[in-house]
């Protein structure tokens, strides 16, 4: 044996291991493939053996030539191998090899489970780690449900380097495994206030990416986002939480008030540009009409712009357009530095402010950024820049059907300066704006016509261009506008014969199309006017020119202009044999092209109703058959494959390889061409010798004189590209001047008006548009279309689209592994077992009988109490349940919960309506939740709270009769007062030591109340608390829990644990973590209930709190052992730190008087009918407060809190029903709350 390691290792020593195998490859650059195929084979060799180790590092090459792009599918299964290995190194290589090439449709992944949930529970962090980093990457659908349970688990660890990891790998599972992100995300939220940083930033990042396509599901989440924002320094935590709130404040608007004050905090103090950015975004986004955080975002974005990052300043940019859609002043303000953008040498920089400037213009300075921008482009370098620059003039004069245009003349003298831009590809662009013009703008064709003359006189500057899309799509309009409109030309026959010329053939053939139908437009024009001069010469010309220049239209390549100069040519001949017999026929000519021509609308052809029995599915002809597929390649008309590459790769010229002799020969040859050659530019002969040749200086060639017998001369007009001055240039001046004279006008006239700004309706409109929406079949309407923004199918985030609000469903829990235990048949067991079976079941018949008998006694017990007193006083009431440390009700409950001793009983009390949520209450600003009335428990009911029942009902009894005497004092002492008018303050000080047992009692008994809340329930166990509190111990608060189960088997192992927060803390054992909870003293049997009390410390009780917890525990049977969890709520208002103190009248009015109770709070309540008495006691009873002093329907109450704090309510009945409630406290925020919850619990 020993020997067999000997050789083996002896092997091992002669691998290649990876860094051999890198080091072959790059030294066999000639044949790679051929080293790596035979490193494959070697590789398959070591992957035969035992040896872990030389399988590893067989499976390390393969992760390499993986990388190279060769296919290992073949060695999963070895891969799986080395996984599996208990050593880490080795573990690590299977892991990275599995990372980078397991797919979904890996067959082997499903023998991964259990060693991948193996690793996940090791003790060793770095196995568990490796294990879910490797998992990211081959995650599964069958792989995220089996080990979602797994993953969650580790969520709670107590090493935040497994957290982490834990957190982050959820979100791979929630794609692949829809239905664990509602079991999970309790969890998930419980990490966003992990204490570990790392931790947190990944839950952060785990929810802000699931928000990113459903952002209405995580709206309840924006409280503790809100928190973690105003609390973490961390710069991309921070990002990635004002990202959510940018998708978040759409949804809910009272959200941005929330974010205005932190936003512009971080706005002016952060100087991390990344999160500056994403300040200004969430801004604009969820803020548009706060005016003073636009204004800062302006600001700060200005700074971005003039910044020499690039990066940055593209930012800047693209942020402003954002703000221009809302704040278009603003951004108008910049105007300048937009203008200096488009000088940057970053060609994305330049568009990006020309996307700018699109939204910034007026009707006020238009004309000034379009000269701008067309000096600009006149210095542009690179025609795809100079076709952008036009093609956003266009845009611009044309946006919102020329909203902001006020003279078309301008804008028509624009438009012919655009066609003198060289190598434009906007011909078509311009053509469509000259068309629309002249169409629209009835004034202007005039104008338009005289313009078009003049480019059709200059066509031949422009035919040249033959490209479809070149600047000589501009003769199409202009030919179609000078024959349409050829009323308004001032010499048609010039125009004509510019359309006659032999340079227009060289046009495209659409364009020559337009030429012919226009010359005839021309024609009928030029005769009707000859006609009414009777110039017979000229009629006579014109048909002439006609007939003479049509035929080189018919010789056209172009069938459209073939037939339509075939057609007019005919036409002209029968219109000259009518002019030779002098017949005229000038009206009927004109006939030919009378009436208007309209656009027609872009949805027009989708509009047409399809007539009655026309089919468009259905084939015109026999669709083909489909033998030609099945007939073998015998029966093939085409080259087989196989000759086809053959035939290719004996035409393929061979290309020859030439010796050095040969090569020099022809270098030489070449020399001498090049010598010989007078047109070869050569260097002097100091540059013979250098290696490099020198590149010659193009400015230090001298410019000579070239003398010319004829003088080159190019006529400059006032619209050629040689003129300083362009034709639009007068049309901003003559604006400028009217602007001058008006502000002079306005500056003389001492009016109220005077700072009062220009607006856009001060500039005076020229010429109006026609709003036309084109010509439509008749019926038919417009409508726009609309956008389908659904998610795609295969989204995986569109099955993420869940409420996250709902409470969980009972069948809504994670796969859990289990072991199937199969028990033998009754007929299998030996007889003894048998014997032991049945002694069992009469010892669990014989308990089960005892349980029956005790609860039969406790239920005769509480039936002769209840006789006793079937009307229950107040007092009775409140000191069965603790008088003085109720709590509220937390939002979210629909159920009310009886105290401990009706815990067992099911609640029959109809459910109400559901209250506001967590983030209601968030945005409104109210700390207190909406109250919902409680049920009335049995009057001895909290006796089950002990374990002695028949103790507690005597010491009810003493109670019950003590206070029959109590309410007799009373009344005696009413009457003496009544008698004597006078009040002994010795007197009322001991009638008021019990809180509120100053009440009435000659009206009818209050309703009912009850201190103890439902904190959490589901099939197995069920909690309800209770608040109390000790004046000595001002910080700490005291929760009772009341554990009942509802079970048929033990609990044991009980943890309550409550999330701490920055207020609150819970009291734990010494050296627990704040993850750790608080370990319950008992177990549970079944159908049994016990209480447990928590300590809590609080640093401020002027808010409510509300805090997540959890209760785990293990639900034992005979077979095995289940865990469990219940999260809940619990809920801490100002109230329970108040304690109903005893107070004099005399005390009170000190108070009231010394100046300390500066802050004052009213409310109204409504009594809904009941008495006035019952509205006291209730805000006695669930505000703890104490009376001082009641006359009539009116009553003085005080209390005091833990922490020091005066309390004094007046609380007075008006009329109508109503009760207003006026307060008085040194500190306003607690008062405010503490009335707030008074108005809710007591309406």
């Amino acid at each position: 044996m020993a020997l067999k390691k000997v050789k083996g290792s002896l092997e091992r020593v002669f691998d290649k291991n990876l860094h051999d195998l890198v080091r072959g490859i790059r030294n066999h650059k000639d044949d790679e493939a051929k080293f790596i195929a035979q490193c494959i084979d070697e590789i398959k060799q070591e992957l035969r053996q035992d040896n872990i180790a030389v399988k590893a590092n067989a499976v390390a090459k393969l992760t390499y030539l993986q990388m190279l792009g060769y296919d290992i599918s073949w060695a999963a299964f070895n891969v799986i191998e080395v996984m599996s290995s208990n050593k880490f190194t080795f573990k690590r290589i299977g892991y990275l090899a599995a990372s980078q090439s397991f797919h979904e449709e890996t067959e082997v992944l499903m023998l991964t489970t259990n060693m991948i949930r193996k690793d996940l529970s090791s003790q060793n962090q770095y196995d568990a780690a490796i294990a879910l980093n490797g998992l990211s990457c081959f995650m599964t659908p069958d792989l995220a449900r089996d080990l979602a349970n797994d993953v969650m688990t580790l969520m709670t660890s107590t090493r935040p380097y497994i957290r982490k990891r834990a957190v982050l790998i959820m979100y791979k599972i929630f794609l692949k495994f829809p239905e664990a992100l509602r079991p999970a995300f309790p969890r998930l939220k419980e990490k966003l206030e992990d204490p570990d940083p790392g931790v947190q930033s990944a839950a952060v990042n785990v929810i802000c990416e699931l928000a990113r396509k459903n952002p209405k599901n995580y709206l309840s989440l924006a409280p503790v986002f809100f928190k973690l924002m105003t609390s973490s320094t961390n710069n991309w935590v921070l990002i990635k939480i004002i990202k959510l709130f940018g998708a978040l404040t759409p949804l809910e608007p009272r959200l941005g008030k929330k974010l205005i004050e932190p936003l512009t905090n971080l706005i002016h103090s952060t100087s991390a540009m990344s999160l500056l950015y994403e300040c200004i975004n969430t801004v604009i986004a969820g803020m548009p009409n706060h005016n003073a955080s636009i204004q800062l975002c302006v600001q700060k974005l200005r700074i971005l712009i003039e910044d020499s990052d690039q990066n940055l300043k593209y930012l800047g940019l693209l942020a402003m357009s954002k703000i221009l859609k809302t704040h278009p002043k603003s951004v108008q303000a910049h105007k300048d530095l937009i203008l200096q953008c488009l000088d940057d040498k970053d060609e994305s920089i330049r568009l990006r402010a020309l996307d700018l400037l699109y939204g910034m213009v007026s009707k006020k300075n238009l004309m000034e950024i379009v000269r701008k921008l067309m000096v600009h482009m006149d210095k542009a370098e690179g025609s795809m820049y100079r076709d952008e620059l036009l093609s956003k003039i266009v845009q611009i004069c044309s946006q919102n059907n020329y909203q902001y245009i006020t003279n078309f003349e301008w804008y028509v003298s624009v438009l012919v300066e655009l066609t003198r831009v060289e190598g434009t590809r906007h011909g078509s662009v311009i053509a469509s704006q000259m068309l629309d013009v002249a169409i629209r703008v009835k004034a202007i064709r005039a104008f338009a016509v005289e313009q078009m003359a003049q480019l059709l006189e200059n066509s031949h500057t422009v035919a040249s261009s033959a490209q479809r899309n070149g600047i000589c799509e501009v003769l199409y309009a202009a030919a179609w506008i000078a024959g349409e409109f050829s009323e308004h030309l001032r010499d048609p026959r010039g125009t004509l014969d510019d359309m006659l010329r032999q340079k227009v053939t060289s046009l495209p053939g659409h364009i020559q199309a337009v030429f012919v139908q226009n010359i005839m437009k021309l024609y009928a024009a030029i005769l009707v006017k000859y006609e009414e001069d009777e110039d017979n010469d000229g009629i006579r010309e014109v048909s002439d020119l006609l007939v003479e220049k049509l035929p080189m239209f018919v010789q056209s390549g172009d069938l459209e202009v073939q037939e339509r100069a075939c057609c007019i040519l005919q036409l002209m001949k029968y219109v000259k044999k009518l002019q030779d017999k002098d017949v005229s026929c000038a009206d009927e000519v004109a006939a030919l092209f009378a009436g208007e021509l309209n656009p027609v609308a872009p949805k027009a052809q989708r509009k047409v109703a399809v007539p009655e029995g026309l089919d468009l599915d259905k084939w015109i002809n026999d669709p083909p058959s489909d033998s030609s597929d099945d007939e073998g390649p015998a029966n093939s008309l085409f080259i087989p494959d196989d000759s086809r590459m053959m035939n290719e790769s004996m035409t393929r010229p061979v290309v020859e390889e030439l010796s050095d002799d040969e090569l020099e020969r022809r270098r030489e040859a070449r020399r001498a061409e090049t010598q010989n050659n007078p047109h070869y530019l050569k260097l002097g002969a100091s540059a013979k010798g250098s290696k490099y040749q020198e590149v010659v200086n193009v400015e230090d060639i001298p410019v000579a004189n070239i003398d010319l017998s004829v003088p080159l001369y190019v006529p400059v007009t006032e619209n050629s590209p040689q003129s300083t001055k362009r034709l639009s240039d007068k049309y901003l001046e003559a604006e400028r001047q009217a602007r001058k004279r008006d502000k002079k006008r306005r500056h003389g006239k001492k009016s109220k008006r005077r700072h009062k700004s220009e607006s856009e309706e001060d500039v005076p409109v020229v010429h109006k548009v026609d709003i036309m929406g084109g010509e439509m079949p008749e019926g038919a309407t417009e409508s726009g279309d609309e956008g389908n923004l659904e998610l795609d199918d295969n989204d995986p985030h569109k099955l993420l689209d869940i409420d996250l609000d709902r409470p969980l469903d009972a069948d809504e829990k994670l796969p859990v592994r289990t072991h199937r235990i199969v028990s033998p048949s009754s007929e299998d067991r030996p007889v003894e077992e048998k014997k032991k079976h049945h002694r069992k079941d009469k010892e669990k018949e014989k308990k089960r009988k005892e349980k029956e008998k005790k609860k039969s006694k406790k239920e005769k017990k509480r039936n002769k109490s209840g006789d006793d007193s079937a009307h229950p006083s107040l007092l009775i009431a409140t000191e069965l349940m603790s008088p003085g440390h109720e709590a509220i009700p937390s939002p979210g409950e629909e159920e009310e919960v009886a105290p401990p001793s009706a815990l067992v009983k099911k609640d029959t009390t109809p459910k109400k309506e559901e209250p506001k949520d967590d983030l209601d209450f968030w945005l409104s600003g109210q700390d207190a939740p909406v109250a919902v009335e409680v049920t009335a428990p049995e009057p001895g009911a909290a006796a089950d709270v002990d374990s002695d029942a028949e103790d507690t009902s005597r010491h009810k009894k003493k109670k019950e009769k003590k206070a029959k005497k109590e309410k007799k004092e009373k009344k005696e002492k009413k009457e003496k007062k009544k008698k004597s008018k006078v009040a002994d303050d010795e007197d009322v000080d001991s009638g008021r030591r019990d809180g509120f047992e100053e009440l009435d009692s000659d009206g009818p008994p209050p309703p009912p109340m009850s201190s103890y809340r439902l904190l959490a329930e589901d099939s197995n166990i069920k909690m309800t608390y209770e608040t109390r509190v000790q004046s000595q111990q001002g910080q700490q608060l005291i929760v009772s829990v009341i554990f009942t189960s509802l079970a048929e088997q033990h609990l044991k192992s009980l943890e309550f644990n409550v999330m701490d927060s920055l207020n609150t803390k819970m009291d734990r054992l010494p050296g627990a973590t704040t993850h750790d909870g608080v370990p319950v003293p008992f177990q549970l049997p079944p159908n049994s209930f016990n209480e447990g009390q928590f300590a809590f410390q609080v640093q401020s009780i002027n808010v409510a709190q509300k805090l997540r917890g959890t209760l785990t525990y293990t639900i034992k049977t005979e077979e095995s052992s289940t865990s469990e969890k219940l999260d809940f709520k619990l809920y801490l208002p100002c109230t329970a730190f108040l304690i109903a103190t005893p107070c004099s009248s005399d005390a009170f009015a000190r108070l009231l008087q010394g100046g300390e109770l500066s802050s004052k709070y009213s409310i109204k309540l409504s009594s809904g009918g009941a008495p006035f008495s019952h509205v006291l006691a209730k805000v006695c009873f669930y505000g703890h407060f104490a009376i001082v002093e009641q006359i009539d329907q009116s009553a003085s109450l005080y209390s005091c809190s833990t922490q020091g704090h005066h309390i004094c309510l007046l609380v007075k009945a008006n009329g109508g029903g109503d009760v207003s409630i006026d307060g008085k406290c040194a500190d306003g925020s607690l008062l405010s709350n503490v009335m707030e919850e008074i108005k809710v619990t007591a309406s």
